[in-house]
């Protein structure tokens, strides 16, 4: 499966721990990448400064559906469901 035209939604859902050139802590969840273009093209593709992370994420039927509407709630979803929740020890 390749990429829908215009949709970005794999650049914004997602946070990004390692570094990105312009955001060298990363990205948080729901931040538009700073290598993303106003057309929703990363800058980086295929350059060895993008992160191990977005080459690993490959679009599928799952993630993208049919609207980057939904990929943007599927990337979210699965943001939200991973992300470890902080140690109150003694609580």
């Amino acid at each position: 499966m390749n990429c829908r035209d215009n949709c970005g939604a794999c650049c914004t859902a997602p946070s990004i721990t390692s570094p990105i050139p312009g955001m060298p802590d990363g990205k948080p969840a729901g931040v538009r990448c700073v290598q993303l273009t106003d057309d929703n093209l990363c800058r980086i593709f295929g350059k060895p400064e993008r992160p191990a992370f977005c080459g690993g994420l490959q679009p599928s039927e799952e993630m993208c559906g049919t609207s980057r509407e939904h990929a943007i709630q599927w990337l979210g979803e699965l943001e939200r469901v991973t992300t470890p929740t902080p140690d109150y020890a003694g609580q």
